[in-house]
């Protein structure tokens, strides 16, 4: 498989990948004899948009996506490109908001950036910040976990956190790290203005060198016995 193509499985992951026609379809493997539903939907949007499709037993399948559980729905899709950190602050003035950028300092596992994309394209991010080191990158499976929410969410992809959050800054975001052992609690910070929240990966939280870039860290008080929050939980 080139690097510039992905094989994207699964009913709704598919289904928000045409609705946001964001990318090209090369093809769409669907379950010989399955219909209905949601399948119709994916049908009409893959005619609507010339996509090929083939229509294969569970077997063949199974060996295009590389897994068993594909919900009988297998695209054959260019790889989602990054976008920049500039461009989120565009879509915001476009939609007359306030920026709100999410910074993720080192998320390792794809099922948590699956998940924390799900959660910022509901609650209105305007765009998500990697790392280019010690963090995943845009896989299969962080679009699978993400149920087709990064289909509409664009992810920039930089080499340096700390000097992206400062040119953030000149832009006129303010800055707030989700730090565990911050004394102010995230309830008494107002969220209206421009900002960027920066989360730390699983384990290690927001790097020391990063925390001299905030404005301001918050933590989620905790009142039960567990210590930390999963990262994608802590997010949401």
């Amino acid at each position: 498989m080139s690097e510039s193509r992905e094989v994207l499985y699964g009913v709704h992951p598919v289904l928000e990948l045409l609705r946001a026609g964001e990318r090209p379809v090369d093809k769409l493997y669907l379950l010989k004899g399955r219909g209905g539903g949601v399948l119709e939907e994916i049908i009409r949007l893959a005619k609507a948009q010339g996509v090929a499709l083939h229509f294969e037993s569970k077997d063949a399948l199974d060996r295009v996506a590389s897994t068993e559980k594909h919900q009988g729905v297998v695209a054959l899709v260019a790889a989602k490109a990054y976008d920049t950190p500039e461009s989120f602050i565009k879509i915001a003035q476009e939609r007359n908001q306030s920026p709100l950028v999410l910074l993720l300092d080192g998320v390792e596992d794809p099922r948590n950036l699956g998940a924390i994309v799900r959660t910022a394209e509901a609650v209105g991010v305007h765009g998500i910040i990697l790392p280019r080191h010690r963090s995943v990158g845009l896989t299969g499976t962080v679009v699978k976990a993400s149920a087709g929410a990064l289909e509409h969410l664009p992810v920039a992809r930089v080499v340096n956190l700390g000097r992206t959050m400062e040119e953030l800054k000149k832009e006129g975001l303010w800055m707030v790290g989700l730090e565990p052992t911050a004394p102010q609690p995230y309830t008494e910070l107002d969220y209206k203005g421009p900002m960027g929240v920066v989360v730390g990966g699983e384990g290690r939280g927001i790097r020391k060198g990063l925390l001299s870039h905030c404005d301001y860290l918050v933590s989620i008080p905790m009142k039960g016995r567990v210590e930390s929050l999963n990262v994608s939980v802590a997010v949401g």
